[in-house]
Order: C-alpha cells, then structure tokens, then sequence
C-alpha cells in the first residue's frame, strides 16, 4: 500500500487521537476541579473562591502556555511537545492530591496548564487541521466536540470517585488515568506529510489580504475583548452548577451526572452552530449563542428540581456550545490567513482569561453573599457586554463595507 492510500486513514487517527487528549486534559482543566470545590472547603475550611482560584491558575498557565508551546511545536515536532505536556500534566495532577497548602495546588496547576495543557490544545487543533487540504472544519470540529465531552465526562467522573474513596484518591486516580491514557495517545500524533504541506502552503501563501475593511490586529483585539466577557459568562455554569446542584441538597454524584448531560448536547450544539455560521455568517451565529447563554444562564439560579436542572442544562447546553465553534469560525473568516493561527492564539487567551476570571468571581461572590445569586447575575451581565461589543463590530463592519460599496 503506497503512501498515499495510507495517509487519507491516518489523518482520522489524528483526528480521534487528539478529540480523547483535549477530552481528558482540557476536562480537567476547564472544569474538573468544580467537583473539589465542597471537599477541599470541608476539609480545610477554605472559602470556595481561595478554591477557584486554583482553577483560575491552571487556566491562567493554559493560556499563557497555548501561545508558548505552540511556537515551540512548529519549531520541534507536535508529537514531542504533546508527549512532554502529558506527562508534566500527569504528574502535576498526582502531585496535587499530596498537597497540603493552597500555594501548592495554585503552582501545580499553573504548571500543568502552562507545560501540560498548553502543549496540547493549541498544538492538537493546529496539527489536526493542516492534516486536511479539505474538510478542515469538521475534522478540528470532532477534535473540539471530545474536549466539550471531557468537560461534562470528567467532572462526573471525578464526583463519582470522590463519593467511593475521597479527594486525594481521586487526585491521584487522576493523574494514573492522565498518564495511562495521553501518552499512548501522544506517541500517535504525527506532523502531516511533508509534500501535504507544501501544497497547502502553495496553494494559500498569496492569500495575504485581509477579507474585512478593519486591520487583523483591530479585529482581533475586538474579538478578544468581546470573548473574555463571553468567557466569563460561560465559566460560570462550567465551574458553579455542579456545587450550585450540591446546595440544593443532591450528590456530587447527581450533580456531576447533570453537567456530563450538558456537556453531551454541547457536542451537538458546537456542530449545529458551525453550520449555522455557514448558512447566516459567523458573526451573527455568534451573536445567536452568546444571547442564548446570556438570557438563559441566571435561570440556574431559580431551579431546585433535579429533572428540572437536566431539562434547562439540555436546553442551556445546546446553544451556549455554539460560542464555542463561532469564535474559530469569526477568527477564520475575520482574519487573513497570513495570521489567522497568531489571531487564534491570542483571542484564545482572552477565552481562557475569561473562564480563569469568571471561576474565581464565582467563588469569590459565593464568599460574600452566602449563595449563588451574585454568581450568576454576574455572569448575565458580563454575556450583556459581550453582545454589545459584538454588536458593535458588526455595525461596524456593515457601515465599512457599505462605504467601500458606495465609494465603488
């Protein structure tokens, strides 16, 4: 079988390989530590936003991190970096179930986003789309869909193993199970045959002009900006359902299973939303899942019935995923392709220093109102801003584009 008939199967290795490494990493660097948030606080009697701050490290060190270790990817190999990031995030994670003081869990965690997660999120989407002279989309799509499943499979995962052994034994499980499963996996990613890359970057490398009548670095400081305050809206519930279902008097186990069923119809939402984006424009679809999460998120607040929680968390789930796919798809199309990949490593970074500020002010708000209330109009009014400043930038677009029109 010559190399070419080879080639057209391994790229859907690549693809699945790196959908279960963004599932298990980013599941529990996104929002995993939500269900430790009620034992840490038992057991030391720290205050759940000291706690989420824990989060907000891993997060902050992630976003740092994408930026850092990509460029080191593209200079070195993927498969090099993504092997280093899951053992240093691996270890990190079994490391931190022995810690005993905050600091400790706050440098673990900036540690394994910025040396572990980092060298596998921006490295995995970039690698898995430069595997496909076509169809990139739904290939960088599936890898996206297994990181919204890691982020509803691990949290109830961790629930359920919290409730049969306690904390630092999860922890540590954890960190066997991070081990067990990315290395493997890491030894698979390959770089794209190298002829594949010198056709997609002949066929590409004159498209230098920018597709908007606003500069690259103007859009994108107008995208990040719009998604830290999206960010902060969509980390709540990522970070606060789980102990907010706690209150209400269920399980972790119980309160874990409605955010794994969140996360599930995300991974419907995210493609749903990318065809929408196609069909209406990026801009407008995004808009369409920001006002989705904006309007719905404080209804969270108003529920106390377990099957109520998994009806609005179905409905939630759906159209707050569709943030997700819009934004790549906003910077794609926003954006030359000269710097689309250093335009999405920076809007990713507002993303992530979104979720990293939205957790820690939901805990923080927790600290001094007693409950979630302060949590989740928070997170409303953050969604709010964000729709106006993506409104403004449509606005802006159009009056552009009709000004070019007219002058022509």
């Amino acid at each position: 079988m010559n190399h070419s008939e080879t080639e057209p199967f391994y790229r859907w290795v690549i693809v699945f390989a790196s959908a279960i490494m963004l599932a298990v990493s980013m599941g529990m660097m996104v929002n995993g530590f939500s269900a430790f948030l009620i034992p840490l606080n038992d057991e030391f009697g720290w205050q759940r936003g000291s706690v989420s701050l824990i989060n907000l490290a891993g997060l902050m060190g992630l976003s740092l991190g994408g930026i850092v270790m990509g460029r080191v990817a593209d200079r070195t190999s993927t498969r090099r970096v993504c092997l280093f990031g899951a053992i240093v995030m691996g270890l990190c994670v079994v490391g931190a179930s022995q810690a005993q003081q905050l600091w400790q869990f706050y440098l673990l965690f900036f540690v394994a986003g910025f040396l572990g997660a980092g060298s596998l999120f921006t490295p995995l989407i970039a690698n898995t789309g430069n595997w496909f002279k076509s169809g990139a989309g739904l290939a960088i799509g599936i890898a996206s869909a297994g990181q919204a499943l890691g982020q509803g499979a691990v949290p109830f995962g961790i629930a359920i193993l919290i409730g049969n052994m306690g904390w630092r034994d999860a922890l540590m499980t954890m960190g066997i199970i991070t081990l067990a499963v990315l290395i493997p996996l890491a030894i698979l990613i390959r770089q794209p045959p190298k002829s594949r890359q010198q056709i997609n970057q002949g066929a590409n490398e004159t498209d230098d002009q920018s597709p908007v009548p606003l500069s690259a670095n103007t859009v994108v400081a107008w995208l990040g900006i719009a998604v830290l305050f999206c960010c902060i809206c969509m980390s709540v519930p990522l970070m606060h359902l789980l102990p907010l279902i706690h209150d209400r008097g269920f399980s972790l186990e119980e309160a874990g299973s409605v955010v794994f069923v969140m996360m599930v119809v995300a991974i419907l939402g995210r493609v749903a939303f990318g065809k929408l984006a196609d069909m209406i424009g990026a801009i407008r679809a995004y808009w369409i899942a920001s006002c989705w999460q904006t309007v719905m998120v404080f209804g969270f607040i108003q529920i106390n019935s377990l099957d109520t929680f998994y009806i609005y968390a179905v409905i939630y789930g759906f159209g707050y995923a569709g943030v997700m796919t819009t934004v790549l798809v906003c910077v794609r199309v926003l954006t030359p392709l000269s710097r689309r990949a250093s335009a999405l490593g920076i809007v990713t970074l507002f993303g992530w220093f979104g979720h990293a500020i939205g957790g820690y002010q939901g805990g923080y708000f927790f600290d001094i109102s007693g409950d979630y209330t302060l949590t989740y109009a928070n997170a409303a009014m953050a969604g709010v801003i964000n729709l106006m400043i993506v409104t403004s930038l449509y606005v802006t677009l159009a009056r552009r584009r009709a000004a070019l029109t007219f002058a022509g």
